[in-house]
């Protein structure tokens, strides 16, 4: 799946990556617990979550993500943007609820498990 079809099936802003859309991305995860991210998640590219931190850009980079997603109309700071376009992550935002969100994906055909479908 291209990160333009997650922002489609989303209803999403990009809110940075323009550039990144016809990137594709093969598995995803929820969370808002950045300390399972980091224990539990492998080879995921997209992050999606409710949390509005830096260290949600700092987790994704060290985990080799592509894309975040932020849920529930949430949206990060200047600094948090300007992190991610550093990192080379492209950040959208939705007004979906996290389960909302991820089911939409996983509906749409993207896999938590890396697999490509």
């Amino acid at each position: 799946m291209k990160i333009c079809q997650i922002k489609d099936l989303l209803g999403a802003k990009v809110i940075c990556g323009e550039d990144m859309m016809d990137r594709h991305v093969y598995s995803a995860c929820g969370s808002d617990m950045m300390s399972d991210v980091l224990a539990y998640v492998k080879d995921q590219s997209v992050l999606l979550t409710g949390l509005v931190n830096s260290q949600v850009i700092r987790t994704a980079e060290m985990m080799d993500m592509v894309c975040i997603v932020f849920v529930r109309s949430k949206m990060p700071s200047e600094e948090m943007i300007e992190l991610a376009k550093d990192s080379g992550i492209a950040l959208l935002a939705t007004d979906k609820r996290l389960y909302e969100a991820c089911g939409k994906l996983y509906e749409g055909g993207l896999r938590g498990n890396g697999v490509k479908k």
